[in-house]
């Protein structure tokens, strides 16, 4: 079978307008505006605060704002998948709600759950549909309501966490650009340091849990950052070893945007320089499964066909991993 190349050809994001600044965040639980850009290095995230509004609509409006920017209609598109850990219900999925609202009646759909890692998994698990042939135009959303799962009573995770969507357009390209290689991991045994104890089938919703406000994401801080730094980092330095690719031929380290500190520790590690590590964190806070695909859409314009990027994250469950990238166009062309 012919192995074509997969590349991202287009790509878009959509944020709620409602900002919460760390001003209003320090009403709402004992924290300050200091306390958390030392530590965190966030300034505001956006919430969706609109009644009867949720992860799929935030995730339709990144697909239908990138659709109507590569010119395709809706029913073009022959898969999507949307990667997400706060899907509007148990079921059906994300996607297919995504799918429906956006109008894409000839696609299929179907989620990823792997936390902040999300985007990765699902980039890597599209590209191999291009690759054989199987498809010539696949979807793959990251977004995630992480404000439905957050306890803004818990000063050590809600300032981290915000609401966002982002979409990019997988579809065949030429010989050595597009997606050029992938390294992703996982440990269950790091479920003890970053999980949400309740809602599953292991631990149902009842009133015990939640009265015990069970139902927000929960996290070790210091065993997370330790574990994050090391794996983004190590998990980025490979794949460049793997493809031949040295601190100066790359372009762009792309994140996942947890932590500010993480972010720096890993760039450290790896001697890329700030300049060419992209960072949002400050306006978005943790959007999980849509932040790389969001500095994807703000750095757009800086972007040019033949770039290298690494994409890296790191999530809940343990998951990780790192994408390495030729970017295959530019925006203007």
């Amino acid at each position: 079978m012919k192995k074509y190349s997969a590349g991202i050809t287009a790509v878009h994001g959509w944020v709620p307008e409602y900002r919460l600044t760390n001003e209003e965040l320090s009403t709402m639980v004992d924290t300050t505006d200091e306390w958390i850009m030392q530590r965190i290095g966030i300034k505001e995230r956006r919430i969706l605060k609109e009644e009867g509004k949720a992860t799929s609509d935030m995730g339709a409006e990144a697909v239908r704002g990138l659709l109507e920017k590569r010119g395709i209609k809706p029913e073009e598109v022959d898969l999507l998948i949307c990667a997400t850990i706060t899907a509007d219900m148990h079921f059906p999925s994300t996607a297919n709600l995504i799918s429906d609202k956006a109008g894409m009646k000839n696609a299929w759909s179907f989620d990823i759950s792997a936390a902040c890692s999300g985007f990765l998994f699902a980039l890597q698990t599209a590209s191999q549909f291009i690759e054989t042939g199987r498809h010539q135009k696949v979807v793959v959303v990251g977004a995630d309501m992480m404000s439905s799962i957050t306890d803004y009573t818990d000063r050590t995770t809600c300032p981290l966490f915000g609401d966002a969507a982002a979409a990019v357009l997988l579809e065949p390209v030429g010989e050595g650009e597009g997606i050029i290689d992938s390294i992703l991991e996982v440990d269950g045994s790091g479920v003890k340091h970053l999980h949400m104890k309740a809602g599953g089938s292991l631990r149902p919703p009842s009133h015990e849990t939640v009265d015990a406000r069970e139902h927000f994401v929960f996290q070790e801080g210091q065993a997370v950052f330790k574990v994050a730094v090391s794996k983004m980092a190590d998990v980025s330095i490979e794949i460049m070893k793997k493809n031949k690719v040295s601190r100066n031929d790359l372009n762009w380290l792309v994140p996942h945007q947890a932590n500010m500190r993480i972010i720096e520790a890993v760039a450290r590690r790896m001697g890329i320089p700030r300049e060419k590590v992209m960072i949002n964190l400050e306006k978005y806070g943790n959007t999980t499964a849509a932040t790389i695909p969001l500095c994807l859409w703000e750095w757009e314009p800086r972007l040019r066909k033949g770039d290298k990027l690494v994409l890296s994250a790191f999530g809940g469950g343990f998951t990780w991993g790192s994408i390495y990238i030729i970017w295959a166009y530019d925006r203007d062309k």
